[in-house]
């Protein structure tokens, strides 16, 4: 089963690629937008790389016709793309802005017109200030009515021509930077409220999809999660158990409630007794029985590898790699269930992560084993520095490499009988990273600019985007070929 074989993707294969709102479109005050709360924790000294925000991002909102035109020319299948909620709703709820609803009208026509199926990620991090200063955002079950809210519009407005909805981008990142690590915002770092805000956006999502079904009858919906598999250092039983454990806190904790509905026994019972379970009222598991999605989306960059974590022995806290400085990052874990190891068989980016194509193919069958439900890969792509060369030249052959080999693990996966709905490279064009600015870059189109300066912004097409047209156009079979050369 390790052979590639002959490359046979279905008909209907949908060969896309992804962005978010805040990464991509700036205007962030323009044309009655109000603030989110990335709009304002990225102006705090010290939050972000060299302060950079995405107020004018890489102009997306205003450039989106030029976008969608080298999306046509590649032959792209699928984009997938966030809406602002504060573009549509400026204080969260309430007054609706229809210069908002009209530019996501124009994106999907335009996408339309060209033959590119739209979907639409529904809430990818950038929640309205407005609610975050009314009630603490998702730390409020106010939330969940809000959201429900503007789910519900965009079911309404969009929901004739748009068909594969994703409710929240990365729970468990944006959960966990947020009120764990507090990288993220509101920059809380408490586990007890980290794990009630888990709470109410799984019974968010599950009120979303519940609506969904109401006003998008013929369409398909899921959440997207960052899943990152899980190895054992050694086959030592303790360092199996500590598999476990992090296979089950890290993912096993997200994928039941979205897929079954309840959280896992193991880990509940941990939490309980650290005094860290969320609270839990009358009619919440009824309502997460709505949850279960039509497929699962998947991002998927990196594995992790872990052993053994005695309580008597503590690391200092985690560091993450925001600079591209490889081997700046630390070890991580929990004392008594898991702690992190390097994995001596994979090679890293120059921000850490793991590159393991295999892993995935691992993961996707761990997923479709265990919840029997279709899978999109919703994200999956490299983050590296580009350098432009003589005549606009890129030479992105370690992005080709690394898709060209995660390509060919989903075509393995394929043939292990996985039902794979289409694959989203991230991202299209280059973007604000988060944490690590614009010299991140994980387009196929190369951005002019960089951390202080917009420079033109100028679109330039990177090798990788060539590359990427011949396998959309072949339908994945020119790998076959690559492999052979």
């Amino acid at each position: 089963m390790n052979d590639i074989g002959n490359i046979c993707f279905p008909q209907s294969f949908l060969w896309g690629s992804a962005s978010a709102a805040y990464q991509v479109e700036g205007a962030w005050n323009q044309e009655g937008k109000g603030p989110s709360i990335w709009d304002t924790f990225s102006k705090i000294p010290g939050k972000t790389f060299q302060q950079t925000n995405g107020d004018i991002a890489v102009d997306h909102y205003y450039r989106y016709r030029e976008d969608v035109a080298l999306m046509a020319e590649m032959g792209l299948k699928a984009y997938r793309f966030s809406i602002a909620w504060s573009r549509i709703l400026p204080q969260g709820r309430g007054e609706v802005n229809e210069k908002g609803l009209q530019f996501y009208d124009d994106l999907i026509n335009e996408l339309l017109k060209n033959n590119i199926e739209p979907m639409i990620t529904i809430y990818h991090w950038d929640a309205p200030q407005a609610l975050m200063d009314l009630y603490g955002a998702w730390e409020s079950r106010e939330m969940i009515a809000d959201f429900d809210q503007y789910c519900t519009i965009l079911f309404k407005r969009y929901g004739d021509r748009v068909k594969y909805w994703i409710t929240l981008n990365e729970q468990n990142v944006f959960i966990q930077l947020g009120y764990g690590a507090g990288l993220h915002p509101p920059g809380v770092q408490h586990i007890k409220r980290m794990y009630e805000a888990n709470h109410i956006a799984n019974l968010a999502n599950a009120k979303a999809i519940q609506s969904f079904r109401r006003f998008v009858p013929d369409g398909k919906i899921g959440p997207s999660f960052a899943y990152g598999p899980t190895y054992p250092f050694s086959c030592n039983p303790d360092d199996i158990l500590a598999f476990e454990n992090a296979e089950e806190l890290n993912n096993h904790w997200w994928l039941d409630i979205y897929c079954w509905g309840r959280y896992p026994i193991s880990m509940w019972k941990y939490l309980e007794m650290k005094k860290l379970t969320p609270t839990i009222k009358e009619g919440d598991f009824e309502l997460l029985a709505y949850g279960r999605p039509d497929f699962i989306g998947v991002n998927y960059y990196r594995t992790a590898t872990v052993e053994k974590y005695a309580t008597d022995h503590v690391i200092n806290k985690a560091t993450m790699n925001t600079t591209g400085k490889k081997g700046t990052s630390g070890e991580h874990g929990i004392p008594g269930l898991y702690k992190s190891k390097k994995n001596p068989y994979l090679e890293s980016t120059n921000w850490d992560w793991e590159i393991d194509p295999e892993g995935l193919r691992i993961g996707l069958r761990r997923i479709a084993n265990r919840y029997q439900l279709p899978i999109l890969i919703t994200e999956n792509g490299l983050g590296e520095f580009d350098t432009i060369e003589e005549n606009d030249q890129i030479n992105d052959d370690y992005r080709i490499s690394y898709l060209r080999k995660h390509i060919e693990a989903c075509h393995k996966a394929i043939n292990d009988g996985i039902e794979i709905l289409g694959y989203c490279t991230w991202s299209f064009t280059d973007l604000l990273s988060w944490l690590n600015g614009y010299q991140k870059r994980y387009g196929f189109i190369y951005v002019d600019r960089d951390e202080h300066n917009e420079k033109d912004l100028r679109r330039i097409k990177k090798k990788s985007f060539y590359w990427y047209k011949k396998v959309i156009a072949s339908n994945g079979e020119c790998l076959k070929k690559e492999e052979n050369e």
